[in-house]
C-alpha cells in the first residue's frame, strides 16, 4: 500500500493569506501546505480521503486521473469544498464517482452542490454515486477493507478510517477509549497537529505526541498543521525520529 500525502495543511493552507511571519514567508518547499488529504494505493485501487478545497490542484500535481472511491470524513469545507471537479473524473471514465461518509454528510454534500443531484441535472454537473458508512461497521472497496473510526472535532463527530496498517484520523481533539482500540497497533499513524498551542478542536503537538505513544504504532506522521506550528525544519528536529511532521507530496509504502 502506498500513500501519498496530497495536502498536510490546516483550512486554510500554508502560506495564510496576507500573512508574514516566518512560515508564511518560507521558501522551503515543506512549508507550503495544501489543505489536508491523502491518497491510498493499492494493487488494484486508488482511495482519496477528503476532497476539499485544493483538490483540483491536487490531482493535478499528483497526475491524477481516476480514483475509485472518495472518503470523507465530516462535512466542512477543506475537506468537501472540491467536489464540483469529480466532473473531470466524470468525462474521462463515463461514470460517477463512488462517494462514502456518513449520512449527515453525505445530506450536506446534496444540500452544497443541489446541482448535481436535481431531477433533471443540467449536461456536464459532476456525478457522485452516494454511499452511506457508520461507525459501527466496517465498509469495503473492492477488496480493501476499510473500519472508520469515531473521533470528535470539538463536539462533531468526525471518521477516521483505519486500512490495514494505516490509521488516519484528521480534525479531532478526543477519541474514546473503544475507538482508539480500533487503531492501536499500527504500522503507521497519521494524526492532526494543528499547532504547539491548545486549540479547541485539534489536536496540539503534544496531544498528538501522546495518541502516537498510546496506540504504539511504529511510525506517525502529523498533518493537518497551520502556520502557527512553526518552520517544518525546526518543529522536525525537536520530535524523535518515529514521529515526524508530514508534507505534501510525501509519499511512503506500507507493507502488507
Amino acid at each position: 500500500m502506498k500513500i501519498t500525502f496530497y495536502g498536510t495543511g490546516s483550512s486554510q493552507g500554508v502560506p495564510v493569506i496576507g500573512c508574514k511571519c516566518d512560515v508564511c514567508m518560507s521558501s522551503d518547499s515543506n512549508d507550503k501546505r495544501l489543505r489536508a488529504s491523502i491518497l491510498i494505493e493499492t494493487r488494484n485501487k486508488k482511495l482519496l480521503i477528503d476532497a476539499g478545497t485544493d483538490f483540483r490542484q491536487q490531482l493535478l500535481r499528483g497526475g491524477i486521473s481516476d480514483l475509485d472511491a472518495i472518503l470523507l470524513t465530516h462535512e466542512h469545507k477543506d475537506h468537501t469544498g472540491g467536489l464540483d471537479d469529480v466532473r473531470a473524473l466524470n468525462y474521462i471514465s463515463g461514470k460517477p464517482v463512488e462517494i462514502y461518509a456518513e449520512k449527515r454528510v453525505l445530506d450536506s454534500i446534496c444540500s452544497e452542490y443541489p446541482y448535481a443531484f436535481a431531477d433533471n441535472p443540467y449536461p456536464g454537473v459532476p456525478e457522485m454515486n452516494l454511499n452511506t458508512i457508520s461507525d459501527e461497521t466496517y465498509f469495503t472497496v473492492g477488496d480493501i477493507k476499510i473500519v472508520p473510526v469515531r473521533v470528535f472535532h470539538y463536539r462533531l463527530p468526525v471518521l477516521g478510517f483505519r486500512i490495514d496498517g494505516l490509521a488516519y484520523v484528521t480534525d479531532a481533539n478526543r477519541i474514546e477509549l473503544s475507538e482508539m482500540k480500533k487503531i492501536c497497533g499500527c504500522r503507521v499513524l497519521v494524526v492532526n497537529a494543528l499547532r504547539k498551542e491548545s486549540h479547541l478542536a485539534h489536536f496540539s503537538l503534544s496531544q498528538a505526541i501522546d495518541v502516537a505513544r498510546e496506540t504504539g504504532s511504529q511510525q506517525t506522521y502529523l498533518t493537518h498543521i497551520s502556520h502557527q506550528m512553526g518552520l517544518h525544519r525546526a518543529v522536525n528536529e525537536e520530535l524523535p525520529t518515529n514521529i515526524q511532521l508530514a508534507y505534501d507530496c510525501l509519499t511512503i509504502e506500507i507493507p502488507e
